[in-house]
């Protein structure tokens, strides 16, 4: 178990991604893979408003309903719930109005009291960010959310926002949430040493790059392929994306997982949470399996050569 950053939350070290809810897994299915990442241990649940504006007939919120539905059908106990503001189409950007509209709107769609962990989903230049802290901040103290995080944010911006957060007396971000994983090192440069600084656990999403890491796209030639982000994950099968896969290969063989188990077992390597989902019951095994296996440092150390090119 991980303790999310200053926070009284004590959470599985690894978190179930709700984006999939809605678009590439419906109702059964999304209450299927929810069931069984539950009975293994998890109670980590990450999702956002905008979940799944982008998939045809959907306007946002999909996810966030489905996951409501989840929760008041099951009744989980200790289900740590993480959702985000910004990005639905009803409440764009970090004003304080969007912040707090967001918020209600997601507690009525998750059917709970109090959001865990709210992400500010991305960073808004047209708000000040004075203004969108003091927003979380009223959040935490009215009993909407429970801790501030934030989601895509520079280095910079995350040190500010616990810069101001502390000027105003106001609850201070918990989690960063970036994209990061074997071949997209680059949070390693600053955004992550800035987190770890402040006190911040690093919740990473993209953690199996568009599905990269499961092994399954070998060619950047994705026809063929029927899922949705076979493209993405098939623009990192170039040598050095390919040299990755190979260092997954054989780790995983050392530890009989599947090479997504590794690439996740290397995040939390790193000390970080990482965000992974299934849209099939039958691929939560390898998921916590990652959360579950140890690597050795040699076994580290390899990933971190083969990845290389990906940290510069």
């Amino acid at each position: 178990m991980t303790v999310l950053g200053t926070s009284d939350l004590t959470v599985f070290p690894l978190s179930f991604g709700g984006n999939v809810f809605g678009w590439t897994a419906d109702r059964d299915t999304s209450f299927a893979v929810l069931d069984a990442f539950a009975a293994a241990g998890g109670d980590f649940v990450d999702t956002a408003d905008v979940y799944s504006a982008w998939a045809p007939g959907n306007s946002g919120g999909e996810s966030e309903t489905i996951l409501g539905e989840w929760i008041a059908a099951r009744r989980p106990s200790g289900v740590v719930i993480a959702t985000k503001v910004s990005k639905h189409p009803e409440f764009p950007g970090l004003s304080a109005g969007n912040v707090r509209a967001g918020a209600e709107a997601s507690l009525k769609r998750l059917g709970v009291d109090t959001i865990d962990v709210y992400y500010a989903h991305a960073e808004d230049d047209e708000t000040p960010l004075e203004e969108t802290v003091a927003a979380f901040g009223a959040l935490v103290s009215d009993g909407l959310i429970r801790y501030p995080a934030i989601s895509n944010f520079s280095a910079e911006n995350t040190r500010e926002w616990v810069r101001l957060a502390r000027e105003q007396g106001v609850a201070a971000p918990i989690v960063a949430q970036p994209r990061y994983n074997l071949v997209d090192r680059a949070i390693e440069r600053d955004v992550k040493p800035a987190a770890e600084e402040l006190g911040l656990t690093v919740v990473p999403y993209s953690a199996l790059a568009s599905g990269f890491l499961t092994g399954k796209y070998r060619s950047t030639d994705a026809s063929g392929q029927s899922s949705p982000r076979a493209g993405s994950a098939a623009a990192y099968a170039t040598p050095e994306g390919l040299a990755v896969l190979s260092a997954l290969d054989d780790v995983a063989a050392a530890h009989d997982v599947a090479p997504a188990s590794v690439a996740l077992a290397w995040l939390r390597a790193k000390g970080t949470v990482p965000i992974a989902s299934a849209s099939r019951v039958d691929q939560v095994d390898a998921l916590i399996a990652g959360a579950t296996i140890d690597l050795t440092a040699d076994e580290v150390a390899a990933l971190d050569a083969a990845s290389a090119p990906f940290a510069s």
